[in-house]
Order: structure tokens, then C-alpha cells, then sequence
């Protein structure tokens, strides 16, 4: 994933540049537990594959799974920066991976496309009856970080947008700067469309709402973003992000996905993890990373040390 540019002025070329960097991203980026990666393949039957998505913040979530678990006393394995939903979850399926970060809405969503749970605790409940046998949901954290359409101050405040409901009476084009699967998801653009009455025309940005999408959004190539809510991108680049009334975006709580090998200790140890996050922890560990440069070894290892979950 790219993720190191910096806040610029693109011209007439920049939606240019961002397919042709997108292009050479998909093309740098493989399945690390494919044949031809690293030896995941051989790992033994009692050490606990952990794995995460292509997203800094997901890999550092992992991470603390991770060092927490080693420190019970579990031999682990690290597959990060796997791909999105399309790419791991196959892989969770069939047993390859045993521990996964996830996020209650989407995950739910993408099992259930036709559910009717808005509430944290609904989305829970609901998630926890899609997942297919094998997998188990463990309790959700207090700490979210979810998709929202975000805007540039400037376009706030010129066309009195401050809602996605407001975009519906916007006479402009509206782009929107989201990754790839953006389109195909149940917030995209049908979404709003079908439930805020909007039009948006997709630029496909593989960077998860990243610096590139960021530049993207304050260079005026595109008028709306989708970044995450713990990013801390949107309070640097003193973004707003838009209210939606309707809860097109389901709460998006973490939560950790495991097969049926994790057993009883794993679990207790990864759920003490996952309840001692809150939101502002990971807004705080997300801005570490990209922010401070720092490792998701070293974020976690402090993290997990300030909240005595290590030793």
C-alpha cells in the first residue's frame, strides 16, 4: 500500500498519476500466502496464524493479537497486509489464517448484504449468525474505525454541506475518491444513491483512504473521500466529515474474527486486548504510525506495556 505522499496541488494530470500509481501497487502487491510467499504453509499445528488487512491500522490491531498472545505462551505466525475482504477471507475460511481483526458492519455486510441491523449491539448479534462454521466473533471493542465521506473544509462551507443528506441538492459533479471495492459495497455509490438520492462518480484510490486519497480531496480531483474514522488524516488535513442520518455506514467496531483451533485462554487473552482498546487509543496508535513513522512492533509492544496486558 502507498502510503507516504504528501499534501500537494495536482494539476489536470493527477487523476493520471493516481491510476498509474494504483496500477503499479496492484501490480507490487501479492498474497503472502500463496505458494510462491513466505513459508506460512509450514506452520505447525499449534501455533496460531495471525493475520491483516492491507491497512496500517489493521496490521497494528493484529499486532497487539499477536505480541499479547506470545506473551501467554502461543507460538504465532504474522500474515500481514494480506488484501481486503476478497482476498483473506477465503483464506480464513478453509483454517489458513486463525486470528483476524475485523469490523462489525462491513464484515456483516459482506455476509448479510440484506440485513436490517443498525445498532452497535444489533450488528454484533446479527454478525455473529452470518459467519460461516468455524469461525467465532469474539466480543467487540469499544474502539471503531469506520468508513465516512469526507469533505474539504472549504467545500463545506461554500456549499453548506455539512450531511450526506445535504449533497443531494449540490448541482456539481461529485467524485468520489474511495478503494477499489468501494464500488461494490452497500455504502458506495448505490447507497447513496438509493438512500440519500446522490450521484457520485467513482475514482478508484488503493491506498484506504490514505494519503493518496487525501491529496486526491484537497487538490479538488475529487469533491467527496472515504477514510477511516481513526485516521488521523482528517483532523491534519482539517477535514470534515459529513453526518449521516440514515446510518448508511454501519457501526464498524473491532472485532476479532478466530477459527475453531483458538481456544479458551487465546480467546480470554485477545478479548482483554480488544476490550482495553477504546477509540481514542487507536486514534492515538494510528497517528504513531503515520504520523511518528513508528513500527506496529514497537506501537504495540509500548501499547500492550502501558495497559499492563505484557510483561
Amino acid at each position: 500500500m502507498i502510503n507516504t505522499a504528501k499534501k500537494g496541488r495536482l494539476t489536470v494530470l493527477g487523476a493520471v498519476a493516481i491510476g498509474a500509481m494504483v496500477a503499479l501497487a496492484g501490480c507490487a502487491s501479492s498474497d503472502p500466502l500463496s505458494d510462491g510467499g513466505d513459508d506460512s504453509s509450514a506452520a505447525s499445528s499449534d501455533t496460531l496464524v495471525i493475520g491483516s488487512q492491507q491497512y496500517y491500522s489493521n496490521e497494528i490491531i493484529a499486532e497487539l493479537y499477536a505480541q499479547a498472545l506470545e506473551d501467554g505462551g502461543y507460538d504465532v505466525q504474522r500474515e500481514y497486509q494480506i488484501g481486503q475482504r476478497e482476498v483473506y477471507l477465503p483464506e480464513l475460511e478453509s483454517g489458513a489464517i486463525d486470528v483476524f481483526p475485523e469490523y462489525t458492519g462491513n464484515l456483516l455486510q459482506f455476509y448479510d448484504k440484506e440485513s436490517t441491523a443498525k445498532s452497535p449491539e444489533e450488528v454484533q448479534t446479527a454478525l455473529e449468525a452470518a459467519l460461516p462454521d468455524g469461525l467465532t466473533a469474539l466480543a467487540a471493542s469499544e474502539a471503531s474505525d469506520q468508513d465516512s465521506y469526507n469533505v474539504t473544509k472549504e467545500f463545506s462551507e461554500s456549499n453548506g454541506i455539512t450531511s450526506l443528506a445535504d449533497l443531494k441538492d449540490y448541482s456539481g459533479t461529485l467524485a468520489l475518491g474511495a478503494p477499489p471495492e468501494n464500488a461494490e459495497r452497500p455504502y458506495g455509490p448505490p447507497g447513496l444513491k438509493s438512500v440519500y438520492g446522490v450521484d457520485v462518480t467513482s475514482t478508484p484510490i488503493d491506498d484506504g483512504g490514505g494519503p493518496l486519497t487525501v491529496k486526491a480531496l484537497v487538490s479538488g480531483d475529487v469533491q467527496l473521500a472515504d477514510i477511516y474514522t481513526a485516521s488521523p488524516l482528517i483532523t491534519e488535513n482539517d477535514l470534515v466529515t459529513l453526518d449521516d442520518p440514515e446510518n448508511l455506514i454501519l457501526p464498524q467496531n473491532v472485532v476479532p474474527i478466530v477459527s475453531d483451533k483458538v481456544d479458551d485462554d487465546a480467546q480470554a487473552i485477545i478479548d482483554a486486548v480488544d476490550q482495553a482498546l477504546t477509540p481514542s487509543d487507536l486514534q492515538e496508535l494510528n497517528s504513531r504510525s503515520q504520523t511518528d513513522k513508528e513500527s506496529s512492533a514497537t506501537i504495540a509492544k509500548d501499547y500492550l506495556t502501558s495497559k499492563g496486558l505484557i510483561g
